[in-house]
């Protein structure tokens, strides 16, 4: 009986367990479709944006400029959460895959605190901030970032420093490299137009204004990106989690109707043991009672 009621106590653990993950795969998955909106507006506006520095860049090849190698602050995006596999895991792996490729050390910003807390204490990590649990923390997220780069960016330090971005990109599914400043790796410049553009502003102004932009679209597109990323990945690990815990459960099920069906199988061999025990019982009675007590118990029942 305590084995059974043992695996019965863990089958309702199991099935508390289920609950859970349920909840957050049903929670993964509306972040994935509110998100989707999100991600493909917010792609739209970058895209607007590379169109218009690839057109000034034609123009105006001299602000076409790449910092050192070596010399760049990279954003680092992981997770706020966990039960997303390896998510992080990954950005680790590549995070040092790059930093052994590079001649000069790379300077990190980490967002995530997951993440963070996974990394540990490191010299080339400059930062560390909280991401994003659900998308409307997004913009928060962003504001954060954006001081924080302006300031590092503006210190003596890393004066000169190119800015990347390390993220899952949840259209590609993999990790992803994204340079940001300065504008770069864009297609290359064709002139479309026989005469450039008429500004408003002189170009060196324009340019600033339109990195200014073009940081603060393509760093929103990149934060949901990876949130994307990580609940798709959130969804897929909750699905193999559930799976098993069906097959442990299944597993229990037969294990708790093996044990039941021999506690019954003893019951019932007590209950026929009982049976022939008092059957021997009543034959040793009848044959060690005298001769005229039967005879008077026999015409008592005439």
């Amino acid at each position: 009986m305590s084995r059974r009621r043992e695996i019965s106590r863990r089958l309702e653990a199991l099935s508390y367990i289920a609950g859970i993950m349920s909840a957050m795969k049903g929670l993964a998955l509306m972040e994935v479709r509110i998100l989707t909106d999100f991600l493909a507006s917010q792609q739209r506006m970058v895209a607007g944006i590379e169109a218009a520095a690839v057109d000034f860049l034609a123009w105006h090849p001299e602000f076409a400029n790449v910092p050192v190698a070596g010399q760049e602050l990279c954003v680092l995006i992981g997770s706020e959460q966990g039960f997303c596999g390896d998510f992080n895991e990954a950005l680790l792996a590549r995070m040092e895959t790059l930093c052994a490729e590079k001649n000069t050390p790379l300077r990190w910003v980490i967002v995530g605190r997951r993440l963070a807390s996974r990394m540990g204490e490191r010299d080339c990590v400059d930062l560390a901030l909280p991401g994003a649990i659900v998308a409307d923390e997004v913009p928060a997220v962003l504001l954060r970032l954006t001081r924080e780069l302006s300031r590092l960016l503006a210190g003596s330090e890393l004066a000169g420093y190119g800015l990347s971005a390390l993220y899952h990109c949840a259209a590609s599914g993999e990790i992803r490299l994204r340079r940001l400043l300065p504008l770069r790796d864009f297609p290359t410049p064709e002139r479309a137009y026989p005469y450039p553009a008429e500004l408003n502003l002189s170009p060196e102004e324009f340019l600033q204004g339109l990195t200014g932009h073009y940081l603060h679209a393509a760093l929103n597109e990149v934060l949901y990106s990876s949130l994307m990323a990580e609940n798709r990945q959130r969804q897929a690990h909750m699905d193999r989690a559930l799976q098993r815990l069906d097959e442990d459960s299944a597993r229990l099920r037969i294990n708790y109707n093996t044990q039941r069906q021999e506690e019954i199988t003893e019951e019932i061999e007590v209950i026929l043991l009982s049976a022939d025990m008092l059957n021997e019982a009543e034959e040793h009675s009848l044959e060690a009672a005298p001769i005229g007590v039967l005879q008077a118990g026999m015409l008592e029942r005439q």
